[in-house]
């Protein structure tokens, strides 16, 4: 790293508007391109390469950095662990990029600039794209943008050999025209403390514990770095018809953004690979890049797909039940198998992306994210998952992994960084079951898993007022919960089988079990609500006392009190679908005409549900991003989740409805986006946009991977016949007792 002022001077002149001499690179489809000439550049070409570039851009510290939208239209890393670096595409363009963990973005965005330097400067976000994915057993993309008389494609894959994101760019124009390279680094996840210089050819940043270069195989004609809002590369090519009249060598500490030029002109200049290397300082980063650049985008490109290749290859075929959905199946498997970490593994995601308010509301998320943290729950969603699909081995990391980052007390926290560390610290009783019925599915009960497995359990015997739980599993309301509850009870059961076949006992667990099974339907279900006149399920009890017309606010914007028997939701179907209760109960039944009058749309992409009655947690009526607590924010409205379907699906299963549960299953598929990643809602049938069909993805977090592990689950569990997560061991002691 540089560290004076005649360093970064002398860095300057290698990615100045002299010409920054990169490494040279060994990519075979280089031979097919046209070399550069100087007759070749544009006129403003030329005069930018004539400017001088001086040292520090001022200005500093920039906007705060703010992340890009949710909905993804992909994700992907290569399969190994020496690759630590994953990427997403949205807007025509590369989003988020995360190193060194999959909690910890590393860049907000990787944009294309084209201009003639004189009439038009169009970012790729702004001009019609599209992302396609050419090979659904490899999470590879390509993304073409076109513009005024341009095209842009670019192919994105990561070097399976280090922490490096090869870009493809082939370049094509009627004219002469000029395409630049907009980094915007986010390092440590926050992107507001980063300083930027040059070092060896690349536009280096580094927030002095983490490090990215930006390199291109043939160099770069000029560049620029930064700051937000204020003199980044955007703001001068935008203001200046697409030139730029500073080149400012350094910046930082701050939100700082780098722009270069390719030495391509879309004409006789037409094809380049641009790659970004990370590590933990600057000289690792640069290395790294320069390495993948030396192998060349299609050496790479070909391992990484040997690599998911082979994965899949190791798996059972696609099951006949997916029908025309096997690239969904297929993508669902790898979107998976990319949200583990690869330091700690067994560290699966929920999604690699930070919808609405927490990317960019410092009042919601003091720390961006959350959604690239690991909950317990959508670990045991995943896990089963995997474990349907055949990865048998990933479903155990996942148990590892719990068992590593289980608290002193017995119970496991809201959610965690991959590392473990906790992050939001409410109890949620459900996820202190999930190990139990994870390692009762993979049946492991060797002393060490059952002694944790049994400090889970004596958790949540002592826990004040359980099964009262301080959060259901939506997170945002304490009370008596159908889904918690039936959670525990299984959690409790599978507990006392596994202790028993390594010899200990367990009856005390059962004990609590029976009696919370016997209880559950007092807590929960009313009799006098204003929904049905028979008895049903509500969401939720305040005071276990289903009858009484207690009332609470829903949050998620939602004004005034409700009643707690007008509020219906399924997640009762845990009661059947963890082997409670049988699916022809008669409040089973009531309770699902109940829900599906208040929270079902139909849609052209099937029949799907809201999470509840007045469910507040996805957009605004007019589009706008879902936000909390704001004066000047009335209403938020949830819409569709997929996994409904699915959850639907086996209960249907259950109650001997296998061509129900098929066409569940086809539903689920039919939310896809165009690149095949399942969303965590779809539009209901009051979309706020034009043109927008029901069904299709909002911009809630894609791919979600709870989502894509329901439909990996339900295609296994129609294929053959059964909920494939089913507890027997449950079934058995409360079913056959009827």
């Amino acid at each position: 790293m540089t560290t004076s002022r005649r360093e970064f001077l002398q860095a300057a002149a290698l990615v100045g508007a002299a010409a920054a001499a990169a490494p040279a690179t060994a990519q075979a489809e280089q031979t097919q391109q046209t070399r550069q000439t100087p007759q070749a550049q544009a006129p403003q070409a030329q005069k930018a390469q004539q400017t001088q570039q001086t040292e520090q851009a001022p200005g500093g510290p920039g906007a705060d950095t703010t992340f890009t939208p949710a909905d993804k239209l992909g994700f992907g890393t290569a399969r190994g662990a020496e690759s630590a670096v994953w990427f997403t595409l949205e807007g025509g363009r590369i989003s988020e990029t995360y190193h060194p963990d999959l909690s910890t973005p590393a860049s907000r965005e990787t944009q294309w600039i084209v201009t003639d330097g004189e009439t038009f400067v169009e970012r790729v976000t702004d001009v019609t794209h599209r992302t396609e994915a050419p090979d659904p057993r490899v999470p590879s993309y390509r993304q073409v943008a076109t513009g005024t008389g341009w095209t842009l494609t670019t192919r994105v894959v990561t070097d399976p050999a280090r922490a490096a994101v090869l870009v493809d760019v082939d370049f094509r124009a009627r004219k002469p025209l000029q395409i630049f390279v907009l980094h915007d680094p986010a390092l440590g996840g926050e992107g507001t403390a980063d300083s930027a210089f040059p070092q060896d050819g690349a536009l280096v940043a580094s927030d002095g514990r983490t490090a990215s270069a930006l390199l291109a195989g043939n160099g770069f004609s000029e560049s620029t770095v930064g700051y937000s809002g204020v003199n980044d590369g955007w703001t001068e090519l935008s203001a200046n018809q697409g030139r730029l009249l500073h080149h400012y060598a350094t910046a930082g500490p701050g939100n700082v953004i780098q722009v270069a030029r390719l030495r391509l002109d879309g004409r006789t200049t037409t094809r380049e690979t641009v790659v970004l290397g990370f590590g933990s300082a600057p000289g690792e980063a640069v290395g790294a890049a320069q390495k993948s650049l030396r192998r060349g985008f299609t050496a790479v490109a070909k391992e990484y797909a040997q690599g998911w290749n082979s994965y899949l290859a190791g798996l059972p075929e696609t099951p006949g039940s997916v029908g025309k959905a096997k690239d969904v199946y297929t993508t669902s498997v790898l979107m998976l198998a990319c949200s583990e970490d690869k330091r700690n593994p067994g560290a699966f995601i929920a999604s690699p992306s930070m919808p609405w308010a927490f990317g960019f509301d410092r009042a919601v998320a003091p720390e961006y994210g959350s959604y690239h943290l690991v909950w317990p729950r959508d670990l045991y969603q995943i896990a089963t998952g995997l474990l349907a699909a055949g990865d048998r081995a990933a479903a155990g990391r996942a148990l590892d992994y719990l068992l590593r980052i289980q608290q002193p007390d017995g119970h496991w926290a809201q959610n965690t960084k991959v590392s473990g560390e906790p992050f939001w610290t409410s109890i949620q009783l459900d996820e202190t079951a999930a190990p139990m019925l994870l390692a009762w599915l993979l049946d492991r009960h060797d002393p060490s898993t059952v002694d944790k497995l049994a400090r889970g359990g004596d958790f949540l015997l002592s826990y004040p007022g359980a099964p009262f739980t301080e959060q259901e599993r939506w997170e945002e309301q304490n009370g008596y919960s159908p889904s918690t509850i039936a959670s525990v009870i299984a959690g409790l059961v599978c507990l006392a089988d596994l202790l028993a076949k390594a010899g200990r006992d367990g009856t005390k667990y059962l004990a609590t079990a029976d009696n919370w099974a016997a209880a559950v339907d007092g807590w929960t279900v009313t009799r006098t609500g204003p929904l049905s006149p028979r008895p049903y399920y509500v969401r939720l009890t305040k005071d276990g006392d289903p009858d009484a017309g207690t009332t609470y606010n829903l949050g998620n914007n939602n004004p005034g009190q409700v009643d707690q028997r007008a509020v219906a939701d399924a997640g009762f179907l845990e009661l059947v679908r963890l082997g409670i209760k049988p699916a022809g109960d008669p409040v089973v039944e009531n309770s699902l005409t109940v829900v599906d009058a208040q929270i079902s749309t139909a849609t052209p992409a099937g029949r799907h549900w809201h999470r509840y009655s007045s469910d507040g947690y996805g957009e605004q009526a007019d589009g706008n991003p879902w936000n909390v607590n704001r004066a000047d924010l009335q209403r938020t409205y949830g819409r569709l989740w997929p996994i409904f379907a699915g959850e639907r699906g086996e209960y249907e299963l259950l109650n001997g409805d296998a061509r129900a549960a098929a066409g569940r299953l086809a539903d689920m598929a039919a939310t896809a986006g165009e690149t095949g990643l399942l969303p965590e809602q779809v539009w209901d049938t009051n979309p706020p946009y034009p043109r927008t069909r029901p069904g299709t993805p909002t911009a809630s977090a894609t791919p979600l991977a709870w989502t894509h592990a329901q439909f990996v689950r339900l295609a296994w569990s129609v294929q053959r016949g059964r909920p494939v997560e089913y507890p027997d061991v449950v079934a058995e002691r409360y079913l056959k007792r009827r």
